[in-house]
């Protein structure tokens, strides 16, 4: 299936937990990141701040194992179905989506990302 990429050859990629079914993260990913995907059984993505592929957890050892790969009925936009190993945002939470609009926090943080991460950005 040809996948619909953005003018900068990105789609954006949704991972949601494949227990749960709670919405993890949004991510993009270029062609080589979702062969890569594809190929190795876990998700990895393209950065548009650092503009390299990296693979979820290289920094912080909290990995994605994909359990499925689902595109959208317009083929711009996929949906990884993930194991999450440890906390899948790089704030620390079990979801990037943690907060409310009124800024309400509403999951739980998992871990301390000053001490994942050494001020690194995942």
């Amino acid at each position: 299936m040809d996948i619909n990429y953005n003018e900068s050859g990105l789609v954006p990629v949704i991972a949601q937990d494949a227990t749960t079914g709670r919405v993890l993260m949004l991510a993009y990913a270029n062609g080589e990141a979702l062969s890569l995907s594809q190929s190795t059984g876990y998700a990895h993505y393209f950065s548009r701040s650092r503009n390299k592929i990296w693979k979820k957890g290289e920094l912080s050892g909290h990995f994605q194992k994909i359990e499925a790969i689902r595109v959208d009925c317009d083929a711009d936009t996929l949906l990884y179905i993930v194991h999450q190993t440890g906390a899948p945002c790089h704030t620390g939470y079990e979801t990037c989506f943690f907060r409310e609009l009124g800024g309400k926090i509403v999951a739980r943080q998992l871990v301390d990302p000053d001490e994942v991460y050494d001020k690194k950005d995942e």
